[in-house]
């Protein structure tokens, strides 16, 4: 990949998930004095080489130059009419303060962490996810599969999906191999793609080659509404937010914060009327399908009107199971993220950036958790997450 800079990994502003920028808009109307904290987790053990971190923090600080160009304002303004224009006049003024972040090496283990207004830092995570991967395959010995083995693949993998019947998203941007392989696959999948490829959730990609920009909310959103009305208000009033600032756009409701279970007890028929659909994060696909429509069908809502987005770990044997058990029971989509950004014959990264702290206006620094479906993916201090089991009457498994 050519940059403008050796240090340069991120050359768009816009090279970020799109949910990162829905989400800030909605804080930004909603909680414009919120802070939050975060921190990166190793969940892979991966052993960092020496110089890691400096080569990190020049990446980091290369971030300060990014600035919205008129011409991605334009796509903005076009593709995505839900965002405010005072948004994207705010976004054309944003620039990253690498000062956020802190960064330290001791030996082979990497430490990294940011906070400060939520508005702000809530960009963050993924490109310093993005950056992490890239540099850590530049600086470890491993040769990945050439440009023309991930375009056969990438298209093999496309025509397969095709042939389910399926529609595809790309999700990778956080855990890609890098820009350069990133940038294959996308043009892959909207060469080959046809009635099956419907987008990314990369902007910057989505702009290059003219496909449609995905994503709502993730789990930091109901995160910090835990923070602020306490666990058993934390989907409610994260969903009646959600819907205060889209107005029906942007309809797809992440379930497992808390456990599925808690939120379908909370995602009552105004919120099930209201959203499209919902998005399967962890645990079983297919007993989170067959909970989906019973809670649906509990409801009198016809479950073939509304749809899943699975997005957890998938591959084509994967997506094939679930579509097999879903197909004419409700509606789904598939959102793919590392199976075709990081499948480059060595082995793909398993790191993540949570985050841990949050300050809504007026209270004070709260721990925050996030109670997956799959036990081992709880994120928070053992404290808090025994807490926030307790006050929602989760199971704790030991």
């Amino acid at each position: 990949m050519e940059t403008a800079h050796t240090n340069q990994v991120i050359t768009s502003i816009l090279d970020n998930d799109f949910y990162k920028f829905t989400m800030q808009h909605a804080a930004i109307k909603q909680f414009p004095f919120a802070k939050a904290s975060y921190i990166f987790i190793n969940r892979g053990k991966h052993k960092y080489p020496k110089g890691f971190a400096e080569a990190l923090r020049a990446a980091v600080d290369e971030m300060a130059k990014l600035k919205l160009t008129k011409a991605e304002k334009a796509f903005l303004q076009k593709t995505c009419p839900y965002l405010d224009p005072t948004y994207l006049d705010f976004l054309q003024g944003y620039h990253y303060d690498p000062s956020e972040v802190e960064i330290k090496q001791d030996g082979d283990d990497l430490e990294v962490s940011f906070k400060g207004y939520w508005y702000r830092t809530i960009l963050w995570e993924v490109p310093l996810m993005s950056i992490i991967c890239e540099l850590y395959y530049n600086m470890t010995d491993g040769e990945r599969d050439s440009a023309d083995k991930v375009i056969a693949n990438t298209r093999t993998k496309i025509e397969n999906y095709k042939k389910l019947g399926v529609t595809i998203a790309e999700f990778g941007t956080r855990r890609r191999h890098s820009y350069a392989v990133h940038q294959v696959v996308v043009e892959t999948l909207q060469k080959y793609g046809e009635g099956s490829f419907i987008g990314t959730s990369n902007v910057h990609l989505a702009m290059k080659y003219g496909t449609k920009p995905i994503g709502t909310h993730a789990h930091e959103w109901f995160m910090f509404h835990a923070a602020k009305y306490g666990f058993k208000m934390a989907n409610s009033m994260g969903l009646e937010h959600w819907v205060d600032t889209y107005r029906g756009d942007l309809g797809i409701a992440l379930t497992d914060t808390y456990t599925s279970t808690v939120f379908f007890e909370q995602f009552d028929k105004k919120f099930a009327k209201l959203f499209d659909g919902v998005r399967h994060d962890s645990g079983d696909p297919l007993d989170f399908a067959d909970q989906t429509i019973a809670h649906y069908q509990s409801l009198n809502i016809d479950p073939t009107s509304k749809t899943i987005i699975f997005s957890d770990g998938l591959n084509p044997e994967k997506v094939e199971r679930i579509a097999k058990h879903c197909k004419g029971r409700i509606g789904m989509s598939f959102g793919i993220g590392t199976d075709f950004t990081n499948d480059v014959g060595l082995e793909a990264m398993n790191i993540v950036i949570k985050m841990t702290q949050a300050l809504p206006e007026g209270g004070h620094w709260t721990d925050v958790v996030k109670l997956s479906d799959e036990p081992k993916k709880h994120t928070g201090t053992p404290e808090m997450i025994e807490l926030a089991q307790r006050l929602l009457d989760i199971p704790i498994v030991k």
